[in-house]
């Protein structure tokens, strides 16, 4: 297949050229989270061209994931949502490697695994996770795309190496959050849809180098209204 045909419409972006076209394919990211924010940030990320994606996700794909998990179908229930994403991503884009990390992210294994990656993307559903990836990637100068979703509402900030706003500093309140359990409650399926999306366009962006990224502000979103606002952090 022709790469150059395959990315004509993106390479003609003054923005990104051929180019940016290269820095994409040599560029490595890491998923932290397989579900309703990592489906469409990892099918995003595939179909642009980043060269290798790393899948850090513990969980198998169940029946209520279908509803916001666009990765997956009804035959892979049951499956490893790293595998499953792979073989979907994989069938997108055969020149891109996808790793899988079928224990997910933990204090064990965050330094080793985040430290083989370019930008990490914080898709998990968790507190203790986000605050893990924060330590972690500032400990190794790696920048990093949070998002959050819950009913109507999601939000999405990039943290760089050395900026003056961390995730910590953005929720100070750490023993409380982490106390909380996973997210429960509903949430419109497209809700993490264009959150996910959001995310994937700061990394691009981030790996290219155009445009002005989320870093030091805070966009929130609001389906159910329809609004949309960035805070400046």
């Amino acid at each position: 297949m022709s790469a150059e045909q395959r990315y004509a419409r993106q390479a003609m972006l003054p923005e990104i050229g051929y180019e940016g076209q290269r820095r994409l394919a040599e560029a490595s990211a890491l998923i932290v989270g397989a579900g309703g924010l990592g489906s469409p940030a990892a099918l995003y990320l595939t179909g642009a061209g980043v060269g290798r994606i790393g899948l850090a996700d513990a969980d198998t794909v169940s029946l209520s994931n279908l509803q916001r998990q666009v990765l997956y179908t009804e035959a892979q229930i049951g499956v490893p949502k790293v595998e499953a994403a792979r073989d979907r991503l994989a069938a997108l884009c055969s020149s891109t490697r996808f790793e899988c990390h079928p224990r997910g992210i933990d204090p064990d294994n965050a330094d080793e695994i985040i430290s083989r990656y370019d930008i990490v993307l914080d898709c998990c559903d968790n507190f203790p996770t986000r605050y893990l990836l924060d330590e972690v990637c500032a400990r190794l100068h790696k920048p990093w795309v949070h998002g959050s979703i819950g009913e109507f509402y999601g939000q999405v900030t990039l943290f760089r190496p050395g900026g003056a706003m961390r995730y910590r500093d953005l929720f100070p309140d750490r023993e409380r959050l982490c106390a909380r359990p996973a997210a429960t409650a509903g949430v419109l399926g497209t809700v993490p849809g264009i959150v996910g999306t959001l995310m994937a366009s700061e990394a691009l962006k981030t790996i290219v180098g155009f445009g002005r990224t989320l870093d030091g502000r805070l966009l929130t979103l609001d389906l159910k209204n329809i609004n949309i606002d960035i805070i400046d952090l």
